[in-house]
Formats: C-alpha cells, structure tokens, sequence
C-alpha cells in the first residue's frame, strides 16, 4: 500500500478509506498484513481523484461511476454517460413560465432538426434551455438566431472529445477522460472563446489610425 501511495500521491489513510467504501477492490494478498496492488488499482485512484478534485464530485456520485465502470457487460455509450452526467451543468428553472415554454420549444426544435440521438428531457438539454429562457426575458432573445451556428460548432468539438475519449486503454480511463475533458476542456473553450472574441473585434472595430503629422506632433510635444 505505501508503493501504491508513492506512486499515485494518494496518502495511505485515505486509500484505506476508498477500500472500505468499496471505491477500491481489495488487493491480492501475499501475507495476513499485505497485500499487492496493481496498475488495476492505480488507474482507480486516478479516476477518482479525477472525479472528485476535477470534478468535484461527492464520494456518493463516485460511487455511482464506479459500479458503471465496474459493470462490464455495460455498452461504452452508457458508461460514458453515466461518466458525463456527473459534469452535466446544474441549472435554475425559468421564473418566467412563459419564456420557459418559449425556450423549451426551441431547444426541442434544434435538437429534432440537428438529429441529435439525445432525449429532450437530457440535463444538459434543461440547462441550454434555462440559458435561452434568461435571453428571452432580459430582451436579448435574438441571440437565440445564432443558435445553428453554435451548435455546428459543439458537433465538431464532441467529435474531437470523443476521439479524445477513445484514446482510453481501459473502461477506468475512459471515464476519467471523459470528466477530464469536459471539466478541463470546458475551460479550455472559454478561453479560447475569449481570445477568439479579442480577435474579432480588433479586426471589425480597429482603432483610427493616428495620422503621420499628428503622431510627430505629439512626440514632439513629449520631449519637450
């Protein structure tokens, strides 16, 4: 156990708390006071130290993720939802019903014409439709007109997520790169959303050009 604690930074007391919560299998013993553990129980540690330091996550939702990844007959698709829903954003009903009945709708009708494999009722679909029900009732609902566009470019991130994802050597790393990616990688975009924004409007709002005569004028004035 002290291997295994050196080698994944996992203090001791706190490995000995996973194996009694059942987050980590037990190891082999060799003796009545040791035990060996694997690369089996390291990719463990990782993915929960992934799921609850990135993440987040209270032990209870790990625990969840963990009998999913221990489920072997699972489908992929499955478990690495079971992986995402753990990230999946929280979010807050609409106070105005009106403007949630309006947004609703209109995340029904992107995902039906996107032909996304996804429920309506999806956390995610919620949280997208909360975000577009607070445009509606702040007057900003033409933001909504873009909403094509953006998901056309979510389409290709998932895509580079997944392929991300399909990296994984084991169920235990798959998952972890789902959370990772999702945590990390949303971080990630906003970001580069930032510098991207930065980008744009330097190139549709550039600053006046400051003529040649006023430009000498001025250092003119300084060395003054």
């Amino acid at each position: 156990m002290g291997e295994l604690s050196r080698s994944t930074g996992v203090p001791v007391p706190t490995i000995k708390f996973y194996l009694r919560e059942g987050l980590l299998p037990a190891g082999k013993l060799t003796s009545p006071n040791q035990a060996h553990y694997g690369e089996e129980h390291v990719r463990r540690l990782h993915l929960i130290r992934a799921l609850t330091d990135v993440g987040g996550l209270p032990l209870a939702s790990v625990g969840k993720v963990v009998e999913a990844v221990e489920d072997r007959g699972r489908p992929v698709h499955d478990l690495l939802g079971a992986a995402a829903s753990t990230v999946d954003p929280d979010f807050t009903p609409a106070a105005d019903p009106v403007s949630g009945e309006r947004a609703r709708a209109v995340v029904e009708d992107l995902i039906a014409r996107r032909g996304w494999r996804v429920p309506a009722d999806h956390p995610s679909a919620r949280a997208l439709a909360a975000a577009a029900a607070s445009l509606l009732t702040v007057g900003h609902g033409d933001y909504l007109d873009f909403l094509d566009e953006f998901a056309a470019a979510a389409e290709r991130i998932a895509d580079s997520d997944l392929t991300f994802v399909a990296r994984g050597k084991s169920p235990e790393d798959m998952v972890e790169r789902v959370v990772v990616g999702t945590v990390l990688g949303d971080a990630m975009l906003a970001a580069l959303r930032r510098l991207a924004q930065g980008d744009s409007s330097a190139r549709r709002y550039p600053r006046p050009s400051v003529p040649e005569e006023a430009a000498e004028s001025s250092c003119d004035k300084n060395s003054g």
